[in-house]
Formats: structure tokens, C-alpha cells, sequence
């Protein structure tokens, strides 16, 4: 392997030092995730020098903080042998490069940071999970929440066995006086926060009568607007992804998903090749959040982005989803990966403030809609919404300007 991405006598230093072959054979493995010759040569490089300054041998088990020690020794000028020392992202990289290869080889020591509470957290999310049902997004949340108030208890030297209602209202008072948090997000907080206390006293944990002791912070339902991208900077955003690279393929027909479509992050994530019906025109969606497919008209431009990434920018051989990396490790693109996509090419554009993420697009997606007159009925069916109130809110903007009209024009949205 050392010969492929090395010329003579590179090839050979690397080939003699210290464990070449598990080297090697996790070199191979970043090859086949999609690794170009110069990411190659990084991580060799990387690993070379934490060999020989750890004096690594085959069994050895590393701690994270070893890495950060050889760091510092290869960072400076004379573990470089160079006449300046490393910069703190190089130093990053060498770290990143040489934990990814230990981990992949089972020999760092893992992390012994425990939560105090784990036990507790784990029994939860097993009940959230196989009694309540509940969906993997919103397990998620909930166990956010528990874990934010055990850390703070943990913190203060608070039991949960002796845990009191002014412990809980402190700990909400104290998220509310940084002001980081909306009405609406500390109101969500009080309610998941009261989930996890019912949980605790039916196991005993902590003391009766907690959870009832909870009050929410005042929120009334839809009393904020939904934040959306203007329609201006929508069509700006569309405009500058109009390149030929792969990365502006790929992101053209993601950001034409949200802004036209109106579709959910995960909804965009969790497509698959099978979903495109080419013959009919048609796009199948699964909708995590409500729990169904929906079949949507494939739009001239929209399928044209696609079908362009696709062709020429899509890799093979990694799987049946749509979006991929663009660098490697290629794998398919997950929700974070996607709103960092949008964050990133908003803030291209100069939308720098408020909501920039898919959400954003999805709610400009329906004000546009209720723009041009198009019926609750019929947005609501466009968004997904199994509820008519979860619509209702986007009336608040204009009411005069809903009509009824006798089909939705998806060409219109571009």
C-alpha cells in the first residue's frame, strides 16, 4: 500500500518502521472509503511519526491523552524537523489522523468520564424506546433534557434522591436569566423535564409529587411566526450553485428539495435511489415525523438537478442513497451534514442572521405558497401536516391573500 501512494525511498521508511501492515491495512480502508492519494499521504505521515515518538508496538493500548502529547512533541519544530513549528490545525489533524487509526484498530483506551447518572439515563431511553414508542429524533430530546438536569444536579452535589422542586425550578430559572433559550424552548424543557421525574418516582429514584410540582413557563401555541428565508434570497441561493463541481451538482438539487418542495431534513436524508419514478415523474418521500410516504409530482427543474448530479457528480458503489460526501470518508449524507449545506451556502449569499437552516426553506416554502393565494387545505397537504393547525399559523401573515385555487403549480416555486 505504501507503494502506491509513496515514491522510493518514502515507501520503503514507511514500510520498515514499526506495525506497516496494520498501518497499511487501515490505509487500505480509508482508500476504499473513497480517499484520494493526498489524504492518504496525510494520514500515513501522521502515523508514522506517532509511532516512533509513542515507540508503539503491536497490543499497545493508547489514551487520548497520549495522542495529545505526541502532538505537541511532533508540533514543534524539532519533531518536524522543520525550522517552524506546526500551526493548532495541523496539530488538530495530526491528532484527529492518529485517533482514527487507533480506534479503527481497537487500541485507544476508551474515555472513563462516566456520567453519574448513566445507569438511570440508559433505563430511560429503554423505556421511551420500547414502551412509549416513540421515534428516535424525539428519544433524543427527551434524554437531552434528562441528561442536562442530572449533569446540574451532579454539579451541585444534589442527590436525586433528594432532589426538590426548587432544585428543578433553579435549574430552568438559571436557563431562562442566560436568555439563550425561547419561551418556547424552556417551555419544552419543563415538559420533558417533568416526563423523566414521573419515570423517576414510579422507580422510586427520587421523591413523590415532583413531577406534578413542574409548571411549564407560559407559551401559547404558535404565538411566534415561523421563520423563514426570503423569497429573494431563496432565488439568490438557487442562483449560486449553478456550477459544473460535484459539490455544486449535489447541493443544486438539495437546496432545490427544500425550497421547492418544502421537504423535512430528514425526509431529504433518507432518499433513495427506488424513489425516483423517472417514467412517471414521480418522487417518493417517507415522512419520519408523521409516519408515511407521500408521492410527489417530479417538476421539470428539480428532476433536471437530480438527474445532473446523478450523472455526473453522484459516487457508486457506496449504497442506494442519493447524497453522498463529497470528500471522503464517502458515505451518505445525514441530517447535520445537510443543514451545515444550508447554513454554509446562506451565509454564501450574505444571509447571516436568523433562522438558516432546511427549516427555514421549508418555511418560506409555504409563505410563498400563501403568497400566491394557494389554500390552507392545499398547504397543509404540501408540507405533510396531519393536523389543519399546524397550517393555520402561516395565515397570520396575510390573511386577505388566501384563496382557493384548482391545483398547486410546482414549476411556480423555482
Amino acid at each position: 500500500m505504501f507503494e502506491e501512494i509513496f515514491l522510493q525511498p518514502a515507501a520503503a521508511k514507511h514500510r520498515n518502521a514499526p506495525l506497516a501492515d496494520p498501518r497499511a491495512g487501515y490505509l487500505l480502508h480509508l482508500k476504499a472509503g473513497g480517499a484520494q492519494r493526498t489524504t492518504l499521504r496525510k494520514h500515513a505521515n501522521a502515523h508514522l511519526n506517532l509511532v516512533r515518538l509513542l515507540g508503539l508496538r503491536d497490543g499497545d493500548r493508547i489514551s487520548q491523552n497520549d495522542i495529545e502529547t505526541a502532538a505537541k512533541l511532533w508540533a514543534n519544530p524539532e519533531g518536524r524537523r522543520s525550522d517552524r513549528a506546526a500551526t493548532n490545525k495541523a496539530k488538530q489533524r495530526f491528532v484527529s489522523h492518529c485517533a482514527d487509526l487507533l480506534h479503527h484498530l481497537g487500541w485507544i483506551e476508551p474515555d472513563h468520564a462516566v456520567h453519574p447518572y448513566a445507569t438511570e439515563l440508559s433505563a430511560y431511553e429503554t423505556w421511551l424506546r420500547k414502551e412509549r414508542g416513540l421515534s428516535a429524533e424525539t428519544i433524543r430530546g427527551y434524554c437531552r433534557a434528562a441528561e442536562h438536569l442530572l449533569t446540574r444536579i451532579a454539579v451541585r452535589g444534589v442527590l436525586i434522591s433528594a432532589l426538590s422542586i426548587a432544585d428543578i425550578d433553579d435549574i430552568i430559572g438559571d436557563e431562562h436569566r442566560r436568555g439563550v433559550w425561547s419561551r418556547r424552548t424552556l417551555h419544552d424543557f419543563a415538559q420533558r423535564l417533568r416526563s423523566f421525574i414521573a419515570f423517576a418516582e414510579k422507580r422510586q429514584w427520587c421523591r413523590p409529587g415532583l413531577a406534578a410540582g413542574i409548571v411549564a413557563p407560559g407559551y401559547m401555541d404558535k404565538e411566534v411566526l415561523p421563520k423563514g428565508v426570503e423569497r429573494n434570497d431563496v432565488e439568490r441561493l438557487l442562483a449560486s450553485v449553478s456550477g459544473e463541481r460535484t459539490v455544486d451538482l449535489r447541493d443544486r438539487a438539495i437546496l432545490m428539495l427544500f425550497s421547492s418542495y418544502g421537504l423535512r431534513v430528514a425526509e431529504v436524508a433518507g432518499l433513495r435511489l427506488d424513489d425516483l419514478d423517472w417514467d412517471a415523474d414521480m418522487l417518493r418521500v417517507r415522512c419520519p415525523k408523521p409516519g408515511r410516504t407521500h408521492l410527489w409530482p417530479l417538476s421539470q427543474e428539480v428532476g433536471q438537478a437530480i438527474l445532473d448530479y446523478l450523472q455526473h457528480g453522484r459516487p457508486t458503489g457506496y449504497g442506494r442513497a442519493v447524497f453522498f460526501t463529497s470528500r471522503a470518508p464517502i458515505r451518505p449524507l445525514d441530517r447535520k451534514a445537510l443543514g451545515k449545506i444550508v447554513r454554509d451556502r446562506l451565509a454564501g449569499v450574505g444571509v447571516l442572521t436568523g433562522r438558516r437552516g432546511p427549516h427555514a426553506l421549508r418555511h418560506a416554502a409555504a409563505q410563498h405558497l400563501l403568497d400566491r393565494g394557494v389554500s390552507m387545505k392545499v398547504i397543509g397537504d404540501f408540507l405533510g401536516h396531519r393536523n389543519p393547525s399546524s397550517t393555520a399559523i402561516y395565515a397570520k401573515v396575510d390573511l386577505a391573500a388566501l384563496r382557493e385555487v384548482a391545483a398547486l403549480d410546482l414549476e411556480a416555486l423555482l
